[in-house]
């Protein structure tokens, strides 16, 4: 570091602990006496509300800006993790990534490594390939409710082709990723995407990741409510030191207005949630212990995986549609670490109910709950599900009180969730239409790619990202629907009716070769496990509109919340996965460890029995997660066990299809040398059939 950085990070040091040191005192909690620890250049200061002492100094080269509660007669440092000292040194999410964008070399260090993250940015590399690392950058997205301006879409689009490997990525949290970006390119495109009115602002990092909320663009209250709530949580939950800004666009600023109610509530200090004249009010200089995550909904739409996010928002109507306030949830998250049961995946907790003036203050005081008792000694242990399972909701809500300054009143009665994918035709209440379509783990890419920028651009479409990985084309007339779908068809772009039902409700992380944690294969191997899902489907003769929720995932961070599946695995070993069972199709239930250590090609032999049970002893309309949880693990495993395949007379031909048993036979061999099943070749064709006999009377 160069001597006039060192003297500019020193100041900024000392005007970061001078902007700390004038937050408020905490409240006191039942009686007792919460303090804030900070030190300065080696003097450690513990405010005590009440004698306003200053504790016995300790050494220290840097600033400690943690919120952290200490007992009146001990100055002992809090053990922190690494990033904790990474963050603290930054002068806010700055230095030395500023430095390291500089240099020749093709990547990052450490500290860079992990403060590019609050920029929306992962270093990653090719871990197909042997020798030295080939580095780049994934970048993501935010994209509040999945919004997608035409404008955004298409400089995406582009910047795939020209920065990227070719392909856009839909996530599971509305988002874009882009990947394969190098170092000397980042500034680019950063940039592009800032001025096409994107951003990848806090898409990673510590601090509160995208916001969902249904995709459907409905045009009613209670949608229309959701989706402005999420915007306005999303904003509330901005950095504001201006990081971003400075490091991609030398300053320029490139934020819309914000509405009144977020300005009031993040500026709001008057049940001490905030650090005064902060450059970052709500986050200080440590941000939060880990990511942090929010959806929002409307009763019934369970779209969003609800009780997955560490909070989540239903609107709350009256018997007119009038959006009177909401029911609050907190604690959910799915990562975890193998052979630690100590981690888990967990489902968000009913907090209460708050009038829909108070719900920005509401989120904001379970935010610094989390920000002044989350651990930041182990990024294990730190996301907010830890703390409540460990505090009880109970006490948590009583903290929580406390900074929003009200009783949560309790949640209101809701009725009962299901998984809304919002694919097909619909209409969206205002004279127009919007369609959703399915892509496959949410690649876009060669001929899907050209087509749906071709449609977009042509009719000048906005786009919204489903959680599932999907795509829905908005705000399209009428007299557009023809032309399109004809457009769709031609490139291979099928409707929702004519994709496989297991495709439908499928999503899988992107895993190898370019994510550093994968274990194992999830996009790249999931096609071919869903084939043999319905292969299996097939000889044990489950119909074809059958389904299940299959999801996938190369390791146990769970990006893909294969932990809410009726069918999870997770990568547990080279090809080995962790057999996940007992979620549901609405997405309400946890799924639990059934088998570890599945290497992939003996996957069938647990995939035979179960389905084979399920036809056999389901109740009338039983779905599989609901089987498996009612006969119990211990029954299902003996079933298992005892396994000697599939009886012959439980064989079925699909006469529905097949007219005859030889002309099955004849199809099933032709499908044999794709691959595929006798059925899915046979859908097939049925499909390009009506494809053509579609293009035909278009033209």
């Amino acid at each position: 570091m160069t001597a006039a950085a060192a003297s500019s990070i020193g100041a900024a040091n000392i005007a970061l602990a001078k902007e700390e040191l004038q937050l408020k005192s905490n409240f006191i909690n039942n009686g007792g006496l919460k303090k804030n620890c900070y030190s300065v250049t080696g003097y450690s200061l513990l405010l005590d509300k009440q004698s306003r002492r200053l504790h016995t100094p300790f050494s220290s080269s840097s600033i400690r800006a943690v919120s952290t509660p200490v007992k009146p007669e001990t100055a002992v440092e809090t053990k922190r993790s690494k990033v904790e000292i990474f963050k603290e040194q930054s002068n806010y999410i700055r230095y030395p990534l500023n430095e390291e964008l500089l240099t020749d070399a093709p990547n990052i260090n450490e500290a860079a490594t992990q403060l590019i993250k609050f920029h929306g940015s992962y270093q990653q590399y090719n871990r197909d390939e042997r020798g030295a690392r080939s580095y780049s950058f994934m970048l993501r997205t935010k994209n509040p409710c999945g919004k997608v301006s035409n404008q955004l879409y298409l400089a995406m689009d582009d910047l795939a082709d020209q920065f990227g490997i070719g392909t856009l990525r839909l996530t599971t949290r509305q988002t874009f990723q882009l990947h394969g970006v190098i170092k000397k390119d980042l500034k680019t495109v950063m940039s592009t995407i800032i001025r096409n009115m994107g951003s990848t602002l806090g898409a990673c990092g510590d601090l509160n990741r995208n916001v969902l909320a249904p995709a459907a663009p409905f045009v009613s209250k209670d949608y229309l409510f959701a989706q402005k709530t999420a915007d306005n949580i999303a904003a509330l939950l901005t950095p504001q030191s201006g990081f971003y800004y400075d490091m991609w666009v030398d300053g320029e600023q490139f934020m819309t207005a914000e509405p009144a109610e977020v300005v009031t509530a993040r500026n709001d200090n008057s049940h001490g949630t905030n650090f005064p004249d902060s450059a970052e009010p709500i986050y200080g200089t440590q941000f939060l212990p880990r990511k942090f995550k929010v959806a929002v909904t409307v009763p019934t739409d369970n779209s969003v995986d609800l009780f997955t996010n560490d909070i989540g928002v239903v609107v709350v109507s009256d018997e007119n549609g009038e959006p009177q306030g909401f029911n609050i949830y907190v604690g959910g998250g799915m990562g975890r670490t193998h052979r630690m049961e100590t981690t888990f995946p967990r489902l968000a907790d009913s907090l209460g109910y708050v009038p829909k003036e108070d719900i920005l203050y509401a989120v904001k005081a379970i935010v610094v709950t989390q920000r002044e008792n989350g651990r930041r000694d182990d990024r294990r242990y730190s996301r907010m599900k830890y703390l409540i399972d460990s505090w009880g909701i109970e006490k948590f809500k009583s903290v929580t009180e406390q900074y929003y300054g009200k009783k949560f009143e309790p949640c209101k009665e809701l009725p009962e969730w299901e998984f809304k994918s919002h694919l097909g035709w619909h209409e969206q209440g205002d004279g127009r239409l919007f369609c959703g379509l399915h892509v496959d783990s949410g690649r876009v890419k060669g001929v899907t790619k050209k087509t749906l920028r071709e449609i977009i651009e042509k009719y000048n479409l906005n786009v919204r990202i489903t959680p599932n990985q999907n795509i829905v084309l908005c705000d399209i007339r009428p007299s557009w629907k023809r032309p399109i779908t004809v457009a769709l068809a031609q490139g291979g772009i099928l409707p929702p009716t004519y994709v496989d039902p297991l495709n439908i409700t499928a999503m899988a992380c992107p895993a190898l070769p370019l994510c550093p944690l994968a274990i194992t294969e999830a996009e790249r191997g999931i096609p071919d496990l869903l084939k043999r899902v319905r292969a299996v489907f097939e000889k044990v003769g489950l119909p074809y509109n059958e389904s299940i929720v299959v999801r996938v995932t190369g390791c146990p961070n769970g990006c893909a919340r294969p932990y809410m599946a009726e069918l999870g695995l997770v990568g547990d070993g080279p090809n080995s996965y962790q057999i996940w069972l007992g979620g549901t199709p609405a997405q309400t239930i946890l799924a639990r460890t059934f088998m570890n250590k599945v290497k992939i090609h003996d996957l069938e032999k647990v995939f035979e029995p179960l389905f084979y049970s399920w036809r056999l002893k389901r109740k009338s309309k039983e779905s599989f997660g609901d089987f498996t949880n009612r006969l119990g693990f211990e029954k299902l495993q003996e079933i298992v066990d005892k396994w000697e395949g599939v009886p012959k007379s439980s064989s079925r031909y699909y006469l529905k299809l097949f007219t005859d048993k030889e002309t099955y036979e004849a199809v099933d061999a032709l499908a044999r040398i794709e691959n595929k099943t006798a059925h899915q070749l046979a859908i097939e064709v049925i499909r390009n059939y009506a494809a053509s006999q579609q293009n035909g009377k278009s033209q």
